[in-house]
């Protein structure tokens, strides 16, 4: 295995264009400040039984059932479990409502049964033109939710849609995802610093 790998290193540039990219990516990422705010205004929100909804497709429906495992399971620090449901994670429901309904009302529909005022729908595309996504942020603003974007580079029309947006200049479509990541947990990062709480009896057990 290790020469195979030294071979592959060795034998082309792939592999140091991949990490290049990235790491020009985030050297180049300034979304600092406005991800810490998104923490804390989710903490706000899901503090006071709110709900975050989460969509995306491919790469990012993992990203998208990432972010919401961390916030019903925890990041880092002990706290309430806190309601979020990624809409691509249901298969009864996502081949129903592709099935009955068409694949661009996917998230939407679902967007429809589970949003409600106040609550938070993170949308996640890398090109910013998914149909399904761009439907789900409708839905959310007709319900009175905040709707937050992860995209590729802008201007994209998920950008333009959103209440607000985080996009990766990058033309790489991985590049774009492992930064999103990288957002994604800058998040939670924000988040937990609010809501860490060893008291409530969800994590006393754990914390004892």
């Amino acid at each position: 295995m290790n020469l195979v790998f030294h071979r592959w290193r060795a034998g082309g540039s792939a592999a140091d264009d991949h990490l290049a990219a990235l790491q020009d990516a985030l050297s180049d990422f300034d979304e600092l400040p406005r991800l810490h705010r998104w923490g804390l205004h989710l903490a706000e929100v899901l503090g006071t039984g709110g709900r975050l909804l989460a969509a995306g497709n491919g790469g990012s429906a993992a990203h998208a059932q990432h972010l919401t495992s961390e916030l019903v399971g925890r990041y880092r620090d002990e706290r309430r479990p806190l309601s979020a449901i990624c809409l691509c994670a249901e298969s009864s429901s996502v081949t129903a409502i592709s099935n009955d309904y068409g694949a661009d009302a996917l998230f939407a529909r679902q967007v429809y049964a589970h949003g409600r005022e106040g609550d938070v729908l993170v949308a996640l595309s890398t090109s910013g033109g998914s149909p399904n996504v761009l439907e789900a942020v409708q839905a959310a603003q007709a319900t009175g939710m905040l709707t937050w974007a992860l995209t590729g580079r802008a201007p994209n029309p998920l950008a333009e849609l959103a209440d607000d947006a985080v996009c990766v200049d990058t033309p790489r479509t991985a590049t774009v995802q492992e930064v999103h990541q990288v957002a994604i947990h800058l998040v939670c990062e924000a988040l937990d610093s609010v809501l860490a709480d060893c008291n409530h009896p969800a994590t006393a057990e754990l914390a004892g």
